[in-house]
């Protein structure tokens, strides 16, 4: 489908548009100077704040904002996905139940398998002759953690991988593949929901299906399926884009890549200004009354675009905001979220990228860009590289 050309940024927005894709960020910067609540009629009315004090106001505000749609997309079609897509007090006993499995103490047991994983696909990538950073090796990483989590096979990882794309991807413009990738993402777990019921096993689904809500009750399997449902989109694309925008982000800044290669103690820093400058996640509220945001009126029905990303390269919260700074020493980032909904897995995140980058630069210290071949960035609530391709100098190994 052909997309009319954004006119005029501050009514006429477009996250779909091939200048927002590619490079958002001055746009952005555009908008806080001329209108920092910006509006558009597309997707049947969506507000765009881009400073961080009203992002902030609308994730505390689930009175005025409500979390039971989270995507801007054409039509109408629902998600549902709890915890994020349940307003209070309905979102807190499936979150708290999801807690204990993302806690430091639990990710941290994931690290040797995380760094075996990372090293088997360095392996294969030596041994080609051309390397895509996102596609042979960020991609991979969060898919063969989440499988092992939930206990699904790691072969299915290329389902999931179709999956993703067409719900999150596809799905904005396109109501069919998002219906059908929710009805065989759906299929695949009522399966796996039915054969953990019959032989419960040491996997997330068997905790999810053993858990106890409150009132002392078992949630039921649509409970179950929807939660799956969220850790298998919100675990794997967000990883796998904050981990392909590093690499990116190395590839095309030598300095930076080098200095990550001698001060490998920065890295915990570096990961961190990652996120702020590269934050992977836009998601959405819905305008439950007519309110205002910001001085800017806002109708009841409509949508706002929640983007963390924007809020992170705000300069009134951020000295230097549009700059990455890998030894920036305060970073209250919120890459994560704000609010109720704040990213649950965010340990696990952060421990996936820290060992895809100690690896990486462990074996890759010499990379960059391949001019030759296309480079790409996935459209829609998620944004990270979707091709990569990497030009390798001088491997260690």
């Amino acid at each position: 489908m052909v997309r009319a050309p954004v006119t005029d940024w501050a009514a006429d927005w477009d996250h779909l548009d091939p200048a927002w894709i590619s490079n958002p960020y001055p746009i952005w910067q555009e908008l806080r100077d001329r209108c920092p609540v910006a509006r558009t009629d597309r997707y049947r009315g969506v507000y765009f704040p881009t400073r961080y004090a009203d992002i902030r106001e609308v994730a505390y505000d689930p009175d005025r904002f409500s979390s039971r749609r989270v995507v801007v997309r054409e039509g109408d079609y629902r998600v549902n996905s709890p915890p994020i897509t349940s307003d209070p007090p309905e979102h807190r006993p499936m979150r708290m139940v999801l807690i204990p499995p993302f806690t430091p103490q639990a990710v941290s047991k994931l690290e040797p398998q995380t760094r075996t994983i990372c090293n088997e696909l360095i392996d294969r990538i030596l041994s080609q002759e051309a390397c895509d950073a996102a596609v042979d090796y960020a991609q991979h990483i969060p898919v063969r953690i989440i499988a092992h989590m939930l206990g699904i096979p790691a072969e299915h990882g290329d389902r999931f991988r179709t999956w993703i794309t067409m719900a999150l991807q596809e799905g904005v413009t396109n109501q069919a593949a998002l219906t059908q990738a929710e009805q065989e993402i759906s299929d695949y777990f009522a399966q796996q929901i039915a054969q953990r019921r019959e032989q419960p096993a040491d996997d997330l689904i068997s905790f999810l299906i053993q858990a106890r809500h409150p009132s002392g009750e078992p949630f039921s399997d649509r409970q179950v399926l929807g939660a799956l449902r969220l850790l298998l989109i919100a675990g794997i694309d967000t990883t796998w884009s904050a981990i392909g925008s590093s690499l990116w982000h190395l590839a095309t800044h030598p300095a930076d890549r080098e200095r990550l290669v001698r001060e490998p103690q920065l890295i915990d820093t570096a990961i961190e200004e990652f996120l702020r400058a590269y934050a992977p996640v836009t998601m959405a509220r819905e305008v439950v009354e007519d309110t205002e945001l910001g001085g800017c009126p806002m109708r009841k029905g409509e949508m706002v675009m929640l983007s963390f990303p924007a809020a992170n390269r705000d300069p009134q919260k951020f000295q230097d905001a549009g700059a990455v700074r890998i030894d920036r020493a305060e970073n209250p980032h919120v890459a994560f979220g704000l609010g109720i909904h704040r990213c649950i897995g965010s340990n696990l995140a952060r421990m996936e990228m820290r060992i895809a980058l100690q690896e990486w630069l462990k074996r890759i210290p010499d990379f960059e860009l391949d001019q030759k071949r296309p480079m790409t960035w996935s459209e829609g609530a998620v944004r990270g590289p979707r091709l990569l391709p990497i030009f390798i100098a001088h491997p260690a190994d």
